[in-house]
Parts: C-alpha cells; structure tokens; sequence
C-alpha cells in the first residue's frame, strides 16, 4: 500500500465507523436535507473505504457515478421541499406519489441506486468495492460491519420513501404544479438517464478489460442478502414513524453521537460565553 499498513488500518477503521454512524443517524433523522448529507458522508465513507484497501482506482469511479444519481437526488429534493410548502421535515410530506409522479420516479431511481440494486449506476462501483474486499484478509469482523453498513444504506433509502411518497398524508401542502416547470424537471429527467446508464459506461472507460471475481457463494450473494432484509425490515418497522418508541436511541442519533459537542460546539460555546 502506498500509505502504508498503519495508515491503511486507521484509514479502514475511520471509513467503517464513518458509514456506520452515519447511516444510523440518517434512520432517526426527519430533515430531508440532513438525511441526503448524512448519505452523501456515507458514501465518502465508502470511498476512503476503497482507497484503504488499496483500491484507488475503484474510489474514482464510485466518486463518478454517485456524484450523477446523488445530485438527482438532491435537485429532486429541493423540487420537493418547494412543493411541499417549503418544510423541510418528511413527516409533513406523505402520499406526494399522487401529486409529483415523475419526481417520484426519479427520487426512486437515485435511491434504488444509491442502495446498489443491479444495473443501475451506483451497483457498478459498490458492488465492485465490496467484492474485491471480500478477498482481502482483514477479518470477519471488517467484512461484516461493511455488509451492515450497505444495510444501513437500504433502511435509510426506504424509510425516506415511504415516509415521503408512500406514507399516510402528514398535513402538509403540496403544489403539484412543480412537475410542470420544465426548468425544474428538465435536468431531473437528464440526471435521471446518466443514472441508468452511465455505470456501464464509465465502468467501460475505466476498466477496458473485464473483472472477474472469484468468491464463496454466500459472500457472492451476502450483498443482496443484507439488501433484501433490510428492506424487509425497515417495512416490517413502518419507516420508523413513531420516534417516541425508540426513546433514547433517537435521540442519541438525533444529535449525531454527541460528536457536534464532543468537537466544536462544547468549546465554542463556553469561549463565546466568556467574551
């Protein structure tokens, strides 16, 4: 490794506890800008991830196709926050499948992305990370918090649509007349193409020759696996509607680990009181 072995292990154990801290903050969470940064320093946890292992090359594309289907999944949700009155909290959302069909379709499509469904663009680089990291030899323990964290990854996404599009109207507005800007909806349906096909088409340009992994079987499908009952999951918990019942533990995640006061806000605060 160019960085080293040390550099290496601390650079893997800070990607993991990255992915994993923000993918459970990202469940708890009701801010619908908060939750898509939360994913986005996620998938920057993959990539550092990535570069850990030693697999630089693999780091750039994924940084390639999530910038595509991530910024769908931003200009979707700003179409949303302006439709739905200007609310930023997905409670107040609700059943906006009836009133915004197409950002539906195009919100959906960059988060079945982001969670890595196949043959879409972001299953192209994350599967290609997480198989390669299957071979190497760091340990049952780094194989498995990578697996979580892909299912952390499918609760958020799904808990994000049923709440926003799925879910029982909140009492909200909603403006559907959105769709009808096209200067809205333009980009969103281009961005919407790139994420369909511009996974095999940079996987193409960066890696001419084909990649053929060889694993066990339950490693092969350990992905899909994670994929298939996290989904089951966070549909069994009803998109986690009802924070009261998690008590502690939202709240514990609500303030992001403690780590805002931990690192900047505990000694801001006292310096400003004193001056």
């Amino acid at each position: 490794f160019i960085l080293g072995e040390t550099c290496s292990a601390l650079l893997l154990f800070i990607s993991i506890m990255t992915m994993f801290m923000s993918g459970v903050v990202a469940i708890f969470e009701y801010d619908l800008k908060k939750i898509i940064a939360l994913s986005t320093l996620s998938q920057l946890g993959m990539m550092m991830f990535s570069i850990s292992l030693g697999l630089y090359e693999l780091a750039f594309f994924h940084l390639l196709t999530h910038a595509l289907f991530k910024a769908l999944l931003f200009l979707c949700a700003g179409i949303l926050i302006h439709g739905a009155g200007n609310t930023q909290d997905i409670r107040s959302f609700g059943g906006l499948s009836l009133n915004l069909p197409l950002v539906t379709v195009c919100m959906n499509l960059a988060n079945l992305s982001l969670c890595g469904v196949p043959f879409l663009a972001g299953f192209y680089s994350k599967d290609l990370i997480v198989e390669l990291a299957c071979q190497y030899s760091w340990g049952i323990f780094v194989l498995l918090m990578m697996f979580i964290c892909l299912s952390l990854t499918v609760l958020y996404s799904v808990r994000l649509t049923y709440l926003s599009f799925v879910g029982p109207y909140g009492g909200g507005t909603s403006i559907s007349v959105c769709e009808s800007d096209y200067s809205l909806v333009g980009p969103v349906v281009i961005l919407s193409f790139t994420s369909l096909v511009s996974g095999p088409i940079l996987s193409w340009l960066n890696f001419p020759a084909p990649v053929l992994i060889f694993l066990p079987v339950f490693l092969k499908w350990g992905a899909l696996f994670f994929v298939g009952v996290s989904l089951l999951v966070m549909l069994s918990l009803q998109g986690l509607t009802y924070s009261y019942k998690w008590g502690a533990v939202s709240k514990f995640s609500g303030l992001m680990w403690f780590l805002p006061w931990l690192t900047g806000q505990g000694f801001s605060m006292k310096t400003l009181k004193n001056a």
